[in-house]
């Protein structure tokens, strides 16, 4: 038997190379696109169906999001309590999401009970009724918890700062009001549904141990008899009015935190900054080592946590720095915020700290790339800018090769002072 040398530590090896599954392309007979990565073994199938449904394309507040919900609650065959009792039955799982550019429903089955479970989805994709009772039950509930999440310093932060980038009339920005649960009807989700979950209007992820008969399957429930005469939905151009003033600050006299929002409008990764920003956003706080945290809550212990990050979005994208800081320590939090960005925009960054910065970004996205599901995201991560799979080769290179001036250059372009909103709720 031979013992180990536990004296030594073993040699360090960084990442050269993520070879990343592919997704396959087929089309069902009326033209649907349907994207498939098949890996694994565990006889588990995902289906995603993807529509260009989400927030920027709805006329008013809670249409995207109650449309998309109540998907569920009751179809022309099946009451809400008679379709998860179905879903059920067999194992399966069901998922309804609204993003700010799309919409998705996502399927959950064990490949032996696919047809049985695809069989609830074209019901809901299909034929959703959208009953009054149920549609009222959600409208209730939503607003309870509208008025209970609106007493919240970090829920108040983020849509004020959303409105302070984009204006308070854009879809991107638009905050939710009171009487926007009395203005909503069904009316209005039926014209939405009608336009919107069409299948011109719908892609398909599929993901797992596949079937062999998947794709042939998915024709037969969403292929041949679903819209084959159904018109794309056009891309609105909706202009982005900004506030004037960059600081914004909401006093809330009873708050213990106050909430801070710091960024800017900035762009989304089909940008060529994109990648090499990626790198500076990680070491400023886009990591528990990031220098906010080592700073705000490690030297000063100011906060829990604090980071920041891009937002992706398909019309635009924005850079935003996020933490909640005891009342009494609000401007110093701000202080050191800005005496981050000042060294990052006139200092070079370590080469070692940039070295262990670019091995933790290799590390996360070769976890971000392990198994079917996970290989699915990935792709439909670029789908939805209309990029391709280069762009995961453009980023590893982007990330290896990046020098310190390149940094101190991008946060010289992106970081100043000047060009950042600020929003504060609670007390200063």
């Amino acid at each position: 038997m031979i013992t180990p040398d536990r004296t030594t530590a073993p040699a360090f090896k960084t990442i050269q190379h993520i070879n990343v599954t592919r997704a396959k392309t087929h089309t069902l007979s009326n033209g649907i696109k349907v994207y498939s990565i098949s890996a694994g073994s565990q006889e588990i199938t995902k289906i995603e169906f993807v529509f260009r449904a989400g927030m920027y394309y709805q006329p008013a507040s809670l249409i995207a999001s109650t449309t998309n919900t109540l998907l569920e609650s009751g179809t022309r065959s099946y009451t809400a309590d008679e379709l998860s009792d179905g879903i059920d039955f067999f194992g399966s799982f069901l998922e309804l999401e609204t993003g700010q550019d799309f919409a998705l429903l996502s399927l959950f089955s064990l490949n032996k009970y696919l047809e049985q479970s695809l069989h609830y989805m074209e019901e809901i994709i299909k034929w959703p009724t959208f009953q009054e009772d149920e549609f009222r039950i959600h409208i209730n509930n939503k607003k309870q918890k509208h008025l209970i999440n609106s007493q919240k310093v970090n829920v108040l932060a983020r849509r004020r700062f959303s409105e302070l980038l984009f204006g308070p009339a854009h879809p991107y920005g638009l905050d939710v009001k009171e009487q926007d649960f009395e203005r909503i009807s069904v009316a209005e989700l039926k014209h939405f549904f009608e336009k919107h979950y069409t299948a011109a209007n719908c892609s398909i992820f599929v993901s797992g141990h596949l079937p062999a008969n998947v794709i042939e399957t998915l024709d037969r429930f969403f292929g041949n008899n679903w819209q084959k005469d159904a018109t794309p939905v056009n891309e609105p151009e909706i202009e982005m009015v900004r506030f004037s003033n960059p600081k914004t600050f909401v006093s809330k006299d009873d708050a213990i935190q106050s909430a801070i929002r710091v960024g800017r409008l900035l762009f989304n990764k089909t940008h060529p900054d994109y990648f090499k920003f990626q790198v500076l956003n990680t070491i400023l706080g886009g990591y528990f080592g990031s220098r906010l945290m080592a700073n705000i809550r490690e030297d000063k212990g100011y906060t829990y946590g604090i980071g920041s990050g891009i937002t992706n979005l398909v019309h635009s994208g924005y850079f935003f720095i996020s933490t909640e800081v005891g009342a009494d320590v609000t401007n110093q939090t701000l202080n050191e915020i800005y005496k981050e960005l000042k060294l990052l925009r006139e200092e070079l960054v370590d080469e070692n700290e940039l070295e262990t910065v670019r091995n933790y970004i290799l590390g996360q996205f070769l976890r971000s790339v392990d198994g079917a599901f996970a290989l699915a995201d990935k792709y439909r991560a670029i789908w939805e800018y209309g990029l391709d799979y280069t762009y995961y080769d453009r980023y590893f290179n982007a990330v290896k090769t990046v020098t310190p001036n390149e940094l101190r250059d991008l946060a010289n372009k992106y970081l100043r002072e000047e060009d950042l909103l600020e929003c504060v709720v609670g007390k200063m």
